[in-house]
């Protein structure tokens, strides 16, 4: 479906003249210049589509008009329309502006930074603040007033919220009230129409109760919109959902070059990843040919003899900072791929998706670019929760060198973790399990004993260890009271008597005894050394006389 501009229309980001391009999530028009920095945002920032050369669901660019014609724009340019704005200096980008810097900073500024979105006053607790949000988008959306829920979204309600004392989700409430363009709305945001409510019922459910027929058939179109928009990538047709034909799966024209060691062990690999990250592959290539067909569409419609350099084709998907450094690195190298192993790869995530769908029922999603492949991951929700396997990195790289070394530990992974959506657990496969667990609860036992052993003769070796240093003590104790008697002995005088600390008497009163007294028997002192001089030298050596 193609859509008639009017006159009147102009771009929601430079105001110029005759947009032909849409923002689906912002609810705005938009030019080719514009268009070119609203794409190098990404989808998780702006999805674009062309009003004329896309094709369109007829409900979905319906609720675009609407937003547009009803002020959407104002709701990202809340504090751009108070006249203090103009006086600060802060102004909306014109058409004669460059698109690099003035326009790709001022669009960045507007969408990815929400400058000047309308903010609410702050509060202490952020999450009282979502779920009052929530709660009056829950109210909202039974009503046609699509700009105020637009609004709600903006500030940070949730499409998937769940209103515990209602026990239910604001896509049922606009499903049961038969509000379609609610419902695209919605969907846009991330409303998953396969959610139950308290009751047990979906959207899709209400949606057929009220005999709103038109509605319940757009659910499911949304409920498989990854697939069937990669099928439609490769071989232009949608499933017929209508009469339970869900999947389509095309066939490469040439099949024998699909049989290659590299395109065997690509598809070993993709059938071996979990869930959550098969899916996360799966959305990652969706971004990958919406990337790939909106450039065939830009190309196609631009005037190439006045193209300037500025607004040019997106090379790769623009860096999401909500994925991981490997996610953004894998999906960037999908662009590498040349047509016919794109192709490939997106044969083989159709076909393993419908493997993956048909064994188990339908549940809840997160996104609706996800729908269909979170219906199978919530098979094993535990495994879709688990953050701490690895992001993939690619998938039929000529760059993987190290393909066989994770598709390795992939299936030691698989075989560890007994991936259900391969099959049922054989009882040969339980016992082997149980035999090991058995095994190891014993092993873990013997190293229990053994730890408290250890423990035991720990504590002994600490006793010993006093034991010896008491000893020590003692000994060097006792080795210093020997030390002081032997210097207290006959060859050495006893310091501390008092007795030996008196002079012995001398012959003539109080004068020091002499070195030397004559017939007292005694040798002569001799210095040392003195002993080997020749004798006339020792003479005069001697002291003299004590009368002297």
């Amino acid at each position: 479906m193609s859509k008639r501009l009017r006159s009147s229309d102009v771009c929601a980001d430079c105001s110029g003249p005759d947009p032909s391009w849409a923002s689906v999530n912002r609810g705005t028009f938009i030019c080719d210049e514009c268009c070119s920095v609203h794409r190098s945002l990404g989808r998780h920032i702006s999805q674009v589509r062309h009003l004329k050369h896309t094709p369109w669901p007829p409900t979905l660019l319906q609720m675009v008009e609407t937003l547009y014609n009803n002020g959407a724009n104002s709701i990202w340019e809340h504090s751009l329309l108070d006249p203090a704005s103009i006086m600060s200096g802060r102004r909306k980008a014109n058409p004669q502006d460059k698109v690099h810097p003035n326009k790709a900073e001022f669009i960045r500024a507007k969408y990815q930074m929400l400058a000047f979105v309308h903010r609410l006053p702050c509060r202490d607790d952020d999450s009282v603040t979502a779920k009052d949000l929530s709660k009056q988008l829950h109210s909202s959306v039974r009503t046609g007033n699509l700009e105020t829920c637009l609004r709600l979204l903006s500030l940070g309600a949730q499409a998937n919220f769940f209103h515990p004392e209602k026990g239910s989700t604001p896509l049922h409430v606009a499903s049961k009230a038969g509000q379609i363009l609610q419902a695209e709305l919605l969907a846009v945001y991330g409303a998953d129409p396969g959610t139950q409510d308290s009751s047990g019922k979906t959207p899709v459910d209400y949606a057929r109760q009220g005999g709103h027929h038109e509605l319940a058939e757009r659910l499911v179109e949304i409920q498989y919109e990854l697939t069937d928009r990669l099928a439609f990538y490769l071989c232009g047709r949608k499933p017929d959902h209508k009469n339970g034909q869900h999947f389509i799966i095309p066939q490469m024209a040439d099949s024998s070059l699909d049989v290659s060691e590299l395109a065997k062990a690509a598809k070993k690999k993709l059938q071996s990843l979990s869930n959550h990250l098969f899916e996360e592959l799966a959305m990652d290539v969706y971004d990958e040919v919406d990337r790939r067909e909106t450039d065939a569409v830009w190309l196609a419609t631009q005037n190439h003899s006045t193209l300037v350099t500025e607004t040019t084709v997106v090379p790769f998907l623009p860096v999401n900072p909500e994925y991981s450094s490997t996610r953004n690195q894998g999906r960037q190298k999908l662009a590498r791929f040349n047509a016919h192993e794109f192709a490939t790869l997106v044969i083989d995530i159709l076909s393993d998706a419908k493997r993956r769908q048909q064994s188990s029922p339908l549940s809840r999603s997160k996104d609706n670019v996800e729908l269909i492949l979170r219906t199978v991951s919530n098979q094993h929700s535990t495994e879709s929760q688990d953050n701490d396997q690895p992001d993939y990195d690619s998938v039929a790289s000529d760059e993987d060198t190290d393909m066989e070394t994770r598709a390795s530990k992939a299936n030691r992974q698989k075989s560890l973790d007994s991936d259900l959506s391969d099959g049922p657990v054989t009882v040969q496969e339980f016992m082997e399990v149980k035999s090991a667990l058995v095994a190891s609860e014993a092993k873990i036992q013997q190293l229990m004993k053994v730890n408290n052993n250890l423990s035991d003769e720990l504590r002994i070796m600490q006793k010993k260890l006093q034991t010896l240093q008491s000893e020590n003590s003692s000994l060097r104790k006792q080795a210093t009271t020997n030390a002081c008697q032997v210097q207290t002995g006959p060859d050495y005088p006893d310091t501390s008597s008092h007795s030996s600390l008196k002079r012995r008497p001398s012959a003539r009163g109080s004068r020091p005894m002499s070195m030397y007294e004559t017939g007292s028997g005694q040798k002569p002192y001799l210095p040392m050394g003195e002993a080997n001089r020749p004798e006339e030298n020792r003479t005069r050596l001697q002291p003299f006389p004590a009368h002297l």
